[in-house]
């Protein structure tokens, strides 16, 4: 990843990291002696281009799955991140409080895209953590307010469609939302938005252009694209 910057042990059957975690490590905007937690983190793949985008932060990963924590582990000692990076085995349905750590000052998260079991074929058992949460969305938004201090930063990606309910979740204690339409083309609708809250923030919203992935013909990906995956461009708020 970014550009052989980083490297990635990943399972070689069922989930494997892909555009939606390079888009949320470049989504991270961490001040250097900042503290980011990454909810779900699996394999590690955010979370180690994160700390590579990011350096001087110190970075905790959440993650259930026994083998994915090893992976995760592993990953951090072969990108040289061991000093400054932990991943910790965890389930978000037990809350935050149970980790017994201090708020962060930025979360980021790709939570399970579907909590109705029958909205999708079952994916395979590989990939069901990843796909479905078994708590519901409520659950993933509760525990990442609960994981950050007043004024830290929420990062998310999802599906376009379910925007509206990570806004009625969120909004209760975050705001000053930020949001980035992501479309397959520049003719196309989004399929997902990268979604940045201020918890206790007051701020208007503010819908930001659409990142566009791909051109209908030539390159595999947009210019802009291709500098995020490469690892020399971030996915800026400010325009």
């Amino acid at each position: 990843m970014l550009n052989g910057r980083v490297t990635l042990r990943q399972p070689s059957h069922g989930y494997r990291a892909g555009l939606d975690a390079a888009l949320l490590a470049a989504a991270c905007d961490a001040a250097p002696g900042q503290r980011v937690f990454e909810a779900g983190c699996g394999a590690g793949a955010a979370l180690i281009c994160a700390a590579w985008r990011r350096p001087g932060t110190s970075l905790t990963g959440l993650e259930r799955d026994e083998s994915a924590v090893a992976l995760a582990q592993q990953n951090l000692v072969d990108n040289d991140l061991a000093d400054r990076a932990n991943i910790i085995q965890g389930e978000v349905e037990a809350g935050f409080k149970a980790l017994g750590l201090a708020p962060f000052d930025a979360a980021l998260c790709n939570p399970p895209f579907f909590d109705d079991p029958g909205a999708l074929r079952a994916p395979a058992p590989g990939k069901t953590g990843a796909w479905m949460a078994d708590a519901g969305l409520g659950a993933w938004t509760s525990f990442l307010l609960k994981s950050v201090r007043e004024g830290g930063t929420l990062t998310l990606i999802h599906r376009a469609d379910r925007l509206a309910d990570l806004l009625a979740l969120l909004g209760a204690k975050a705001g000053s939302f930020r949001i980035r339409p992501v479309q397959p083309f520049i003719d196309a609708p989004a399929k997902r938005v990268i979604v940045r809250a201020i918890k206790t923030g007051r701020a208007p919203l503010v819908l930001l252009p659409a990142l566009v992935l791909h051109p209908r013909s030539g390159a595999k990906h947009t210019q802009e694209v291709e500098a995020i995956l490469r690892g020399e461009q971030a996915l800026a708020w400010d325009t």
